[in-house]
């Protein structure tokens, strides 16, 4: 199993460069980097002394989420960085970006670390922020595929025309392609639910199963592989990466646990921190890497 770290990439963490040749010299698979555009601030309900709204969870957001940098720039930077780092998104909010716009980017970031990046995609939970972005929570998904759709296009065709529900351009030449053919994979990030599982059976390269319940995603595995079957796709070619999103030490045992259930990687959340703290974490899993 492949070992990858989450950086919630702030302004006062360590840089991204820097933690990609760290990372890289530790002998870690990849670096993987969220995104939100802003947080809004909650109308409603917050927090007595931060301010922040609440999730979906009941819990209140963490102050780091609203000093996230661009994740596309900063890995970008980790790419001139690195040579053998994989870097990914975790999760880039496709539907906050215009497909256009996204598809160069993600092409650009491909050729600049010469096909090491992964596109990790989600549909969001933040009723405010993706309104702010003019999507409605209820179209989420629907807006996901097709903005997914619209950016594989740009990648694929000579001339790419797209005409949907929310996305339209006319024929159009777009450049650079990505290096690898029909573009990074792209793993999506959702809810362990039966429409989650079903987006990552029909739609998805790899899968970000958001769940804390290791035993669970093992099951659930097995369904998308099952549903992949069905559909006439090759379960093995879906890579699924466990996602690890406590501001704790993960124990030998738990990674363990991740081995055994079947997925590729285990991704790793680093604190928001110095960094001397950073790399004092960084030091801890390298332990685990054999």
């Amino acid at each position: 199993m492949k070992l990858g770290l989450l950086s919630y990439n702030t302004e006062y963490t360590m840089r991204a460069d820097l933690l990609a040749r760290e990372a890289e010299a530790r002998g870690f698979e990849s670096l993987w980097l969220p995104e939100h555009t802003h947080i809004p601030v909650p109308v409603g309900k917050a927090h007595p002394e931060t301010g922040m709204p609440v999730q979906p969870s009941g819990e209140f957001l963490e102050v780091e989420y609203r000093h996230m940098s661009d994740p596309l720039t900063s890995l970008a930077a980790a790419a001139t960085a690195t040579t053998t780092l994989r870097l990914g998104t975790c999760v880039c909010l496709i539907n906050q970006h215009h497909p256009i716009n996204l598809a160069k980017q993600i092409a650009t970031l491909d050729r600049l670390s010469d096909g090491r990046f992964i596109f990790g995609i989600g549909a969001g939970w933040n009723v405010a922020e993706m309104g702010d972005h003019g999507v409605a929570f209820e179209d989420r998904w629907r807006q996901l595929r097709e903005r997914l759709r619209a950016v594989r296009a740009l990648w694929t065709e000579e001339c790419a025309v797209f005409e949907g529900e929310f996305v339209s351009f006319a024929e159009t030449w777009q450049y650079p392609k990505p290096l690898r053919k029909g573009g990074p994979p792209v793993a999506l990030g959702t809810l362990d639910t039966p429409f989650g599982r079903r987006q990552v059976a029909n739609h998805g390269d790899g899968w970000l199963p958001l769940t804390f319940d290791i035993e669970q995603t093992k099951k659930s595995i097995a369904d998308v592989h099952a549903q992949m079957r069905k559909m006439g796709r090759n379960p093995d070619d879906l890579e699924v990466s466990l996602l690890f999103l406590n501001d704790e030490v993960q124990s030998a045992d738990t990674l363990k646990i991740a081995e055994d259930a079947g997925v590729a990687r285990a991704i790793l959340r680093l604190p928001v921190a110095d960094d001397d703290t950073v790399k004092r974490r960084l030091d801890a899993y390298s332990d685990s890497l054999g």
